[in-house]
């Protein structure tokens, strides 16, 4: 049988495809923004895919295609299928069909944080020797892939509350009836596809209803729009977490939390010794840990395996540190996030300078919905460097009324790659933000660099 995946290079997508092949389907796709790590992944699991959209690539036709919620009527491949009466189906839909039944799905949901928790979730369950099946937006460095089946009836999956397809516009997690739920916080976010927070509460409280009484629904105690989605009701046991408040607390132990312990209950139940750093990763840690614990995996044994998680690629990821300059990489997508990662190096690296660069790429970012909160948002950074598109609708007057002499705007990748080799020096941390390709600025930044450095 042979799968035909349309978007196949997203974060979700890229995932199916993995597991499709492991499901012994002959596994091609398409897709315009063809970029890593997720076409790297691909590559290396020998599945072919087809830059950019032509309807000749279904020929001969596919016994199924798989459509991504990027792609719309108007597109050639969509509209082939619809014309030619090719069988085709939503990811989330297949996953739901093919992969799920009969598994407890340990599904981890919210505006943020979720790739980092399921990550840290699939990892905890794999050192406890559990063998999960798992999807996860982003590659899991512990696994080196987003995907796998797995052996037992555990299966993690991100659940990410934007829409199905263009044919389907419930949120993806209404697929997933997940036994044990994890909701790390609910802010607005996805302005393209819901109206307000209210109506992302509606759908987070419809997920919620997939919960069966006998599972568990763990919660963020002091997020107060997810207090407000269980008061819509709620047919589950809760447990909650928060570094203060709630069943699940922590305890830090050093200023950037990348040591601290664990407190169930009241009692301390264990220490976590990690290369995280943040505020924000503990706290998805208590998450994982206590879901975890509804798998019967002892705290303890989740803080062990912790102490050897190695994080998600392009999640404040250090992609090298060239004559002193410290480049990472973030898969930045919300002013929230943006802030608190900002937080995190900070308390990592004290006083010296950071420059943030970023490209507001999301739909919500470029229609301008987050208004002052993004510039708000990079108050943290010493620099801030924004890469202004050509089709961006934004105001992007907003950074410079915001960060004054701070912030610069650039019209050109090329022209912020300039900038950064001419002034940044040793000591910088440049954290590079952006949920897309950024037109390969991290290579070619550190190329240049490089360069620079072999030449002096």
């Amino acid at each position: 049988m042979r799968v035909h995946i349309l978007g196949i290079c997203g974060t979700f997508m890229g995932g199916l495809a993995l597991l499709a092949r492991e499901a012994g389907l002959e596994v091609t796709g398409s897709d315009a923004n063809v970029y890593p790590p997720m076409s790297d992944q691909l590559e290396q699991a020998g599945i072919h895919i087809e830059d950019g959209y032509n309807g000749a690539q279904l020929e001969p036709a596919p016994d199924l295609v798989i459509i991504g919620n990027g792609l719309s009527r108007g597109n050639p491949c969509v509209e082939r299928v619809l014309d030619r009466g090719i069988p085709f189906m939503s990811g989330p839909e297949w996953l739901a069909a093919v992969i799920l039944p009969k598994r407890h799905v340990l599904a981890v949901s919210g505006t943020h944080g979720k790739t980092t928790t399921t990550s840290m979730l699939a990892w905890i369950l794999d050192y406890a020797g559990r063998d999960p099946g798992f999807l996860i937006g982003g590659i899991a460095e512990n696994f080196g892939r987003s995907a796998r089946s797995g052996k037992s009836d555990l299966f993690v999956v991100e659940a990410d509350e934007y829409d199905t397809a263009f044919f389907d516009k419930r949120a993806k997690f209404i697929h997933y009836r997940p036994r044990t739920l994890i909701i790390n916080n609910i802010e607005f976010d996805h302005a393209d596809i819901f109206r307000d927070l209210q109506a992302i509460k509606r759908e987070f409280h419809n997920l919620v209803r997939t919960v069966p009484a006998a599972g568990r629904i763990i919660v963020n105690a002091e997020d107060q729009a997810i207090s407000d989605v269980l008061a819509m009701g709620c047919w589950t046991a809760t447990e909650s977490f928060a570094q203060r408040e709630g069943d699940w607390r922590a305890k830090p132990q050093r200023q950037d939390y990348s040591g601290f312990e664990v407190h169930r209950a009241g009692d301390a139940i264990g220490v976590v010794e990690w290369d995280l750093f943040g505020s924000h990763n503990m706290e998805n840690a208590l998450a994982a840990i206590a879901a975890a614990n509804q798998a019967g995996v002892a705290p303890e044994i989740s803080c062990a395996a912790l102490g050897k998680f190695k994080s998600v690629k392009r999640r404040l990821e250090c992609l090298g540190v060239i004559a002193g300059v410290t480049v990472y990489d973030d898969f930045a997508h919300h002013p929230t996030a943006i802030r608190v990662t900002l937080e995190a190096l900070r308390r990592k690296v004290g006083e010296k300078r950071i420059i943030a660069v970023m490209e507001p790429r999301s739909n919500t970012m470029r229609s301008g919905a987050h208004g002052e909160a993004l510039p708000h948002s990079l108050a943290g950074a010493d620099l801030v460097l924004i890469y202004q598109a050509r089709n961006a609708p934004m105001d992007f007057t907003i950074f410079t009324r915001a960060l004054s002499d701070r912030a610069r705007v650039f019209t050109e990748v090329a022209g912020i790659i300039d900038f950064l080799a001419t002034s940044a020096r040793a000591g910088d941390h440049i954290l590079i933000m952006s949920n897309g390709g950024f037109e390969g600025i991290h290579a070619r930044l550190l190329e240049r660099l490089r360069t620079m450095a072999a030449n002096r």
